[in-house]
């Protein structure tokens, strides 16, 4: 397998560093983006990871979605991935089937198609600059909670097979469908296999495809063509009637074939450089947290990669759990926040689950009441708005709200998007740094749009905030208190609000 070496990561605080650290266990993008956040808020993290030190440049992921690139807005990363990225305003799903994102409440209207590894380089560089302590060729052996000490011990066997125990308050699993943190604690992962026999492979094209992105399922056969932006490009392809073991050898000819007949033409496939096959599983653990340990990404669910949402939810596994993390070990936050994650990201996984594998059954629909559904949906989605728009918000991650308390402002829970503050900034540059931040309307002023208010520094340094919360104003004359969290969600909101509510809520959401 050929990969990319990179520089070896600065230490971090060690492998034992008390009740305050954090082991995260697999260094695919969840996890690399939940170390980088723990380590930026300064917390001691140690990644694990059984792989070598080194970069794949094969990648089964291939598309960032809006929700995504705002939360690497959120840490100054966007611009370093659309550097390498190609963007698309409209992602094709099958037939007629397309999601246009030119209209879409987003900063980035459009998904930006690069290679998985190219999110892994971004998320590397940030978390090593950060302290993250990086264990490579380290395989977990074991998890044992101890509730009496408040830490998790985590069994491993390095290099050479040296056996060695880590503890820290809390691990996350985010080591994949195969998940060793998975197993020790315990948990089922309940699902079936949705497609068997998928082929997967990685060739040079003598003829370019018209569209960045090539999708298409026709009769028996489905086929996805992107690139890797090296002269490479990855098909992916399914045929019905081709139902064998992941074992069974896989040539050129049969990727060919099912891309001819899924695409209309094979492109003229040479040089593979990797040929498999392999199955696409939709499963879920009924638990994202068992007492310390916790599970991100691929460990915690499964699904088809109809819509490319995999690697983006367990990204937004990453962005939901780290600040929670962060606010607890500091002392911010009581435990009870952590449940949090299951409550607000175990939903979000299942929806996923279901809606990327409906796009598989109605891609591949064969039956005439399947077909006339595909037909519908396709006919539905194309004329009603608030249909179009819901099916889009859900599959960029922009249309997820999370739950909220009885009684609460209708905002609460809500996705924020970028909107603008006063004195020319905006929200996801004052996130920066894994912040809260509170917008409040602008006292009334001759010049309200440059005007200070007079309670910023009140809220913040004066309330020994000044490390976790930003003080913004609208730009606009908006009369709402919005207190937005770190991962860009609205935590609390009140229409005129009285400066004791807007301290009450600080106190209760930021300490």
């Amino acid at each position: 397998m050929n990969g990319t070496q990179h520089a070896n990561p600065r230490p971090g605080s060690g492998s034992d560093s008390g009740p305050g650290s954090v082991i995260v266990v697999g260094s695919g993008p969840t996890g690399l983006l939940l170390a980088g956040d723990l380590a930026t808020a300064g917390i001691p993290v140690t990644l694990v990871e059984k792989r070598p030190r080194r970069i794949s440049n094969l990648s089964r992921a291939f598309v960032l979605h809006a929700r995504t690139l705002e939360q690497f807005d959120a840490r100054a990363l966007a611009d370093d991935v659309e550097a390498v990225g190609r963007p698309l305003d409209r992602l094709r799903l099958f037939g007629r089937l397309s999601v246009d994102l030119a209209d879409l409440p987003s900063r980035f209207r459009h998904l930006l198609v690069l290679p998985q590894y190219e999110v892994e380089k971004v998320l590397e560089r940030r978390a090593v600059a950060a302290g993250v302590e990086f264990r490579h060729e380290t395989e977990t052996t074991g998890v044992r909670q101890d509730p009496a000490q408040d830490t998790v011990t985590v069994e491993v066997r390095g290099p050479g097979g040296k056996t060695e125990t880590l503890r820290a308050a809390y691990v996350v699993g985010a080591d994949g469908m195969h998940s060793t943190v998975r197993e020790a604690v315990g948990l089922p992962f309940p699902g079936r296999s949705a497609i068997r026999s998928v082929v997967l492979a990685d060739v040079r094209l003598a003829e370019q495809p018209e569209t960045l992105l090539s999708v298409n399922a026709v009769g028996d056969a489905f086929a996805f063509l992107a690139p890797f932006g090296d002269g490479y490009h990855r098909v992916i392809g399914w045929h019905r009637g081709r139902n064998v073991p992941d074992s069974e050898p896989l040539h050129l000819d049969e990727v060919k074939e099912i891309t001819r007949r899924a695409l209309g033409r094979d492109f003229g496939m040479h040089d593979p450089r990797w040929l498999s096959r392999f199955h696409s599983d939709e499963r879920q653990v009924p638990a994202y947290r068992v007492g310390r340990v916790f599970l991100a990404g691929d460990a915690a669910h499964v699904h088809t990669p109809a819509g490319g949402q995999g690697m983006n939810t367990g990204l937004q596994d990453a962005a939901n759990l780290s600040w929670k993390l962060a606010a607890v070990l500091h002392g911010h936050a009581g435990s009870g926040l952590l449940d949090t994650y299951q409550s607000e990201r175990h939903p979000v996984g299942r929806s996923v689950l279901r809606s990327s594998g409906g796009i598989v059954r109605l891609a591949m629909a064969k039956r005439p009441w399947t077909l006339a559904l595909r037909a519908a949906l396709t006919t539905v989605l194309g004329h009603v708005g608030p249909l179009r728009r819901r099916a889009t918000g859900h599959i960029t991650g922009v249309g997820f709200r999370y739950p909220a308390p009885r009684g609460s402002h209708r905002l609460t829970g809500t996705r924020v998007p970028d909107v603008a503050l006063a004195g020319g900034g905006r929200l996801y540059e004052a996130l920066r740094g894994g912040r809260f931040v509170l917008i409040t309307p602008h006292a009334p002023t001759p010049d309200a749009s440059t005007a200070p208010a007079p309670d910023a520094e009140a809220y913040g340094a004066a309330a020994g905030r000044e490390d976790r919360l930003a003080v913004a104003h609208w730009a606009s004359g908006r009369r709402t208190t919005l207190l937005v969290r770190p991962d860009g969600y609205v935590a609390w909101a009140e229409e005129e609000a009285e400066a004791a509510r807007t301290e009450a809520a600080l106190d209760a959401h930021v300490g």
